[in-house]
């Protein structure tokens, strides 16, 4: 910007010089000669484009445009919109700083013709672009209009004097992620904000939006922006729970809450983060974190429950903000959970009918948590135990099938291992290990879930009537009863 306002100044003193005497250059020193403008830093899908405002013979020294007139970049009938001739607008542009020349710039591009001195297109980030070909004079460089990609913005409006000059695009998005929180019941401990997590069916899960402004949302007018987050159907939103902040500043008031449960789509939405009170930075971040309960339709396994977010977001600084909107690839958090499944058997491994279980996780600090089964089939020997965390599990036999030894409680512990750092998290592992007890839990990732047969063995089994046992009471019987009177008669003999 300093070059330009140097560029200006001689212009400027060139003019006057010209109004006070006519010089004849030497040969050579007007003659026409094309310039290029490089495009440093140029980011990858945009196509830079240079329009021609005013032309002029640029000195030999290249410091100094004389016989200025108006370019083929700006509409003939709109000429009169900037300035009433050519050397009267070079005049305006000298005593403008550098907001009113970004202030020109944008009133420059409202009147500007079809005609495109030059253009450059880029295919790779931080490439050097040339745009080549330009004859001397001053031009507005801009993107293409409607060429960007929707997580793109524009590059705001350069106003450049050509000379092989190299220019640096200002332009940048925002960025968003989303986080989760995982906590162990069964110890207590809760981890940092992560890419996935475990939770019980009923569990409150914690969420976090994090929004990173662009080095450049300062040079707008007005920024809006908007969190566009999708629950899964396996959670549902807790009202009440949003906060937002800009670093320490709490900025919730500023932000409107919307939520459809019907399609779980839940938007936080401020319409200019740059308003008095709330006065965005450069660079800062927003974070929204609020909470969601998993309920009863929460996916088993390792599908499990995704959550996605993405930004709109203002991303054309040349019309103060308004209007031209962006938006960022969307970032995922997944939640997941599992199931028990207990089959009862009898000592022969068949099928039992007749038993009940219930099964309890340990909660650090807090009584044992109870959790019902879900019993399947026709008869009650299959009990699924579904929307289960990790931690620590003790299986109880509260009715035991008719004439069946009650199964001693079974403690094991469910293990999973999930991507706490990825774009696409995955459920790594799943396991069950045995505390106490005689099973043994076979995983099954994908469906999420573990599952053992339960058995039970039959009591003792009572003589039956007639049976070996008590004719064998009879004979020990009538052998006694006979012992006994041989005793008797002897004894009365030796008397």
């Amino acid at each position: 910007m300093k070059t330009i306002k140097r560029s200006i100044a001689f212009v400027l003193a060139m003019i006057l010089t010209l109004a006070m005497s006519v010089t004849v250059f030497a040969e050579g020193e007007g003659a026409k000669k094309t310039f290029t403008i490089t495009v440093n830093e140029a980011k990858a899908g945009h196509t830079y484009e240079a329009y021609q405002i005013l032309k002029g013979d640029l000195s030999k020294s290249q410091t100094t445009l004389s016989n200025v007139d108006w370019g083929t970049g700006i509409k003939a009938d709109k000429k009169t919109d900037l300035a009433n001739d050519a050397k009267t607008y070079v005049e305006k542009l000298s005593g403008m700083n550098s907001s009113d020349i970004k202030a020109e710039a944008q009133k420059i591009a409202s009147v500007l013709s079809t005609t495109v001195a030059g253009s450059v297109s880029v295919t790779q980030d931080n490439a050097k672009a040339e745009i080549t070909g330009l004859e001397p004079g001053y031009y507005l460089i801009k993107d293409k209009d409607s060429s960007l990609k929707g997580d793109e913005a524009y590059t705001e409006y350069i106003l450049n004097i050509v000379a092989d000059t190299t220019i640096t695009p200002k332009t940048d998005v925002p960025s968003v992620e989303k986080k989760v929180k995982d906590t162990n019941d069964t110890t207590g401990d809760t981890t940092e904000w992560q890419d996935s997590a475990d939770y019980d069916i009923g569990d409150v899960v914690p969420f976090q939006l994090t929004a990173t402004l662009p080095a450049n949302v300062q040079s707008y007018k007005s920024y809006y922006l908007k969190f566009d987050d999708t629950l899964s159907q396996g959670l549902d939103f807790n009202e009440g729970t949003v906060t937002v902040k800009l670093g320490d500043k709490d900025v919730t008031s500023f932000f409107k809450t919307n939520y459809d449960a019907a399609s779980k789509k839940l938007t936080f939405t401020c319409d200019n983060i740059l308003a008095k009170g709330f006065e965005a930075k450069n660079g800062d971040t927003i974070v929204v974190e609020y909470k969601a309960t998993l309920n009863k339709n929460a996916v088993i396994g390792s599908e499990g429950n995704p959550n996605k977010v993405k930004l709109e977001f203002s991303n054309n600084p040349n019309n103060g903000g308004e209007g031209d909107k962006g938006e960022t690839p969307e970032d995922t958090v997944i939640v997941f959970t599992y199931k028990v499944v207990i089959n009862k058997v009898n000592e022969k491994n068949e099928a039992l009918d007749g038993a009940e279980f219930t099964l309890y996780k340990k909660i650090k600090g807090e009584a044992d948590k109870e959790i019902k089964a879900v019993i399947s089939g026709d008869k009650n020997d299959v009990f699924t135990f579904s929307g289960l965390d990790d931690g620590d599990y003790v299986l109880k036999e509260t009715k035991t099938p008719d004439g069946y030894n009650t199964a001693n409680d079974i403690e094991f512990t469910i293990k999973a291992d999930h991507s706490i750092e990825s774009d696409a998290p995955e459920l790594n592992s799943l396991s069950g290990d045995k505390v106490t007890g005689n099973i043994t839990l076979k995983a099954d990732k994908t469906e999420g879930s573990l599952s053992t047969p339960v058995q039970n063995f039959k009591g003792s089994v009572l003589p039956s009537t007639g049976g070996a046992g008590r004719v064998a009471i009879y004979v020990i019987g009538a052998i006694l009863v006979v012992g006994g009177g041989i005793v008797l008669v002897t004894k009365k003999r030796v008397k």
